[in-house]
């Protein structure tokens, strides 16, 4: 398919079950393609693939490039451009993330409303100045709410990364106004925007951030956190995708 509707970027464990987003047409590694960085979390195996999604062309990427593996931030935003040059008008970024709120056990999808670009840089170049209000589509959201009402909403913070934050670190977060923390999606999103697509965001709590959670952080909790989930999760997107 050489035109497409709508990309999904998929988070850390949240691979498992994408088929579930429809029939592969065509896989790539992101190798195989120019300016693509092979990324070093484990968890992203670095390709993307072209789904028919009962007639919705989906382009859909396993994994992301993250801004501390150190390529900068064109190679973290690279997927987005992409997308929006291969014709993408709505963009569905998905991530694993430290909870503030208790109420958000692990295992809890928590859709985005706003963010906090708290890694220090822009994505953007020159003097691009881009609107950011309802940067997070309201429309995506409703849609969200109509196929699972209960699901919460809340503000992500971003993080440099590759570290936990520090205890400290959460309670400036808190109060700063933020519900989620983690290492992705923000700059994504801003690229979005400034590439004309409609954003959605969704996280899904993999583990109580610092300071709330009783035990020490590891990369292969988050992932068992998001393959726990990724069924139902994967589900979630491929009716969001049919509703849209």
């Amino acid at each position: 398919m050489a035109r497409h509707d709508v990309a999904v970027i998929l988070g850390s464990g949240w691979m498992s079950d994408a088929d579930r987003l429809g029939p592969s047409k065509a896989d790539f590694r992101v190798t195989d393609m120019p300016h693509f960085e092979r990324p070093l979390a484990e968890g992203h195996p670095g390709s993307f693939r072209s789904v028919d999604a009962d007639g919705t062309r989906v382009l859909v990427f396993l994994g992301r490039t993250h801004f501390y593996e150190g390529h900068g931030v064109d190679a973290v935003t690279h997927r987005v451009r992409t997308a929006a040059a291969a014709g993408c008008k709505t963009l569905l970024l998905t991530n694993a993330c430290g909870g503030i709120n208790p109420d958000w056990p692990p295992g809890t999808p928590v859709l985005i409303k706003d963010h906090i670009n708290f890694t220090g840089v822009s994505p953007l170049h020159g003097a691009d100045f881009v609107d950011l209000t309802d940067l997070y589509s309201a429309r995506l959201r409703h849609i969200a709410h109509e196929i699972e009402p209960s699901l919460p909403e809340g503000v992500y913070m971003q993080f440099p990364g590759p570290m936990y934050e520090t205890a400290a670190e959460i309670t400036m977060a808190k109060n700063m106004g933020a519900d989620l923390v983690g290492m992705s999606t923000a700059l994504e999103a801003i690229v979005g925007r400034a590439a004309g697509m409609e954003i959605m965001g969704l996280s899904l709590v993999t583990n109580y951030a610092t300071g709330i959670a009783k035990h020490p952080h590891s990369h292969a909790e988050v992932l068992a956190a998001g393959k726990a989930a990724a069924g139902r999760m994967s589900e979630f997107l491929a009716e969001m995708i049919g509703k849209m």
